[in-house]
């Protein structure tokens, strides 16, 4: 966009589609960890019926089963009909959803009917939450390109993971003041009222998002109207989309587990209680540690840059963890709860600081504007495939260290969580290319280039309307036609 149109523009105007885009992410974290309190609560209620059986798991996990899905169906939706199909479609999946597994209920009234129900909602609601990153975050990241310089990162990281984020924190903290309203003896109730409050942010933004226009940098690259060139793609950007894919795995891998099992590990280090207020309470205070390092993260990626950024948050997490679980046996105690809650706090906090804020930015901005919801889906599914598959891994970690009812047996996934780290963070700084504050506009221009010395008509690219702009443009200024080159140059001016 050009600086005189910028100029013309009210900041509340350039900032709106930044807020209205990335900020549905605030559903991402409510939805999902909200589940690790549902959880807890239905093992009050259901004992051994429901601890014992695969339930337990599924309920947890199964939506990310769903988000996986969903990143990779809507990345392609994003990429070839429009972002904002792609945000209202998924805003209005997390609406139904979120509504239909509040009112979960078997038939016939069994636990296991409802249980069934509930597991079958929260695979479909991950559907749209997944849907939210390759459609909101890749255009919350095309619309940073219209802010001043300096603050891109910032603001990309403020609306998408500091949502995540706090949506974190307010899905400790509503089931608290639910159990507050109803409490000890109507458990039921507590989570019934907490999983609907989830219906509400969607709610909020969806007609906005019928208001957005598609992102200008998305209206001049995308290839909907035209055959993408699959194998010229995969040769220009399979090195760097595999590194970021292994990347989000682990990071997914170990946040995830720690997040959904919050509640269940400061029930261990609280003790064995009558009461759920103590330990969801210590779990507001725990999951308010993710905001500082997100918050803190967003400038320090303006300053220093986003992968330098990621591989130092890596690297103090990981040497966090490893003396966290150096020290477990005496920190996770009833009455070095705090202690606890702090250290482990601290370790959180980093990864929000370093992966949290960093990695989805890195892969929103390290492709093509005409591939990047596919791009970002792909990278981004590879990252939910690490959280599901460390659901699972984790609980067979501490069994097989000893149990949960062992030291070492709650050491273990720390130092595994901590090892991962600090290989992470090496392979990002080896690994990653420097992302700059106009990566965007230069990763469009690269990819453009490459197309077209490999024989690639892009002067194809765009939406009809701008293409024949950029035609007539052309003809004024020449007198004739441009080639795809002719075509490359005149988009380089527009950019400038």
């Amino acid at each position: 966009m050009s600086e005189t149109a910028a100029v013309q523009r009210s900041r509340w105007q350039v900032m709106m589609p930044v807020i209205v885009c990335g900020s549905g992410l605030f559903s991402d974290g409510y939805l999902n960890g909200i589940i690790g309190t549902v959880n807890t609560i239905l093992g009050r209620l259901y004992g051994d019926e429901y601890k014992q059986s695969p339930a337990q798991s599924n309920v947890s996990s199964i939506a990310f089963a769903g988000t996986i899905i969903g990143m990779l169906v809507f990345g392609y939706i994003s990429d070839n009909c429009s972002r904002k199909l792609g945000m209202v479609a998924s805003t209005a999946i997390l609406i139904v959803f979120a509504a239909l597994c509040a009112g979960a209920y078997g038939a016939g009234g069994t636990v296991g009917g409802l249980l069934a129900a509930l597991t079958a909602y929260r695979f479909l609601l991950g559907i749209g939450i997944g849907g939210e990153y390759p459609a909101g975050s890749v255009a919350c990241s095309e619309a940073t390109g219209e802010l001043k310089s300096g603050s891109r990162n910032r603001w990309f990281i403020i609306f998408t993971n500091v949502m995540i984020d706090f949506g974190f924190v307010i899905a400790a903290f509503a089931p608290l003041c639910v159990l507050w309203i109803f409490g000890m003896n109507r458990l039921e109730v507590v989570w019934r009222v907490s999983l609907a409050l989830g219906v509400i942010p969607p709610l909020s933004i969806i007609y906005l998002r019928t208001k957005l226009k598609e992102p200008e940098q998305y209206k001049r690259e995308t290839m909907r109207d035209t055959k993408t060139p699959w194998l010229l793609v995969f040769k220009f950007y399979w090195v760097k989309l595999a590194i970021l894919s292994i990347i989000w795995f682990i990071y997914d891998f170990s946040a995830y587990s720690f997040g959904i099992y919050g509640s269940s590990i400061l029930e261990i280090v609280v003790g064995e209680q009558q009461s759920l207020y103590k330990p969801f309470g210590w779990n507001v205070v725990l999951n308010l540690f993710y905001i500082p390092g997100a918050i803190a993260g967003s400038f320090i990626s303006d300053w220093i840059g986003a992968k330098e950024t990621l591989t130092l948050g890596l690297a103090l997490q990981g040497f966090v963890g490893l003396i966290m679980a150096g020290c477990y046996g005496k920190l996770a105690t009833p009455e070095h709860v705090a202690g606890f809650v702090v250290v482990y706090g601290i370790f959180l906090t980093l990864g929000e600081l370093g992966a949290g804020d960093n990695i989805g930015l890195l892969a929103s901005k390290s492709s093509a504007t005409a591939i990047r919801g596919q791009f970002y889906g792909i990278a981004a599914a590879v990252g939910k495939i690490g959280a599901f598959v460390g659901t699972y891994v984790f609980p067979i970690i501490v069994k097989n260290a000893g149990g949960s009812s062992t030291v070492k047996g709650n050491q273990a996934p720390f130092w595994v969580s901590s090892a991962l780290c600090l290989f992470s963070a090496a392979l990002a700084w080896f690994c990653l290319p420097h992302v700059g504050q106009d990566t965007i506009t230069e990763e469009d221009l690269a990819f453009r280039n490459y197309l077209t010395a490999n024989g690639y008509d892009t002067s194809t690219m765009g939406v009809k309307e701008l293409r024949g702009e950029r035609l007539d443009d052309a003809n004024s200024a020449d007198g004739v036609v441009g080639s795809s080159i002719k075509g490359e140059e005149k988009f380089e001016n527009v950019q400038m």
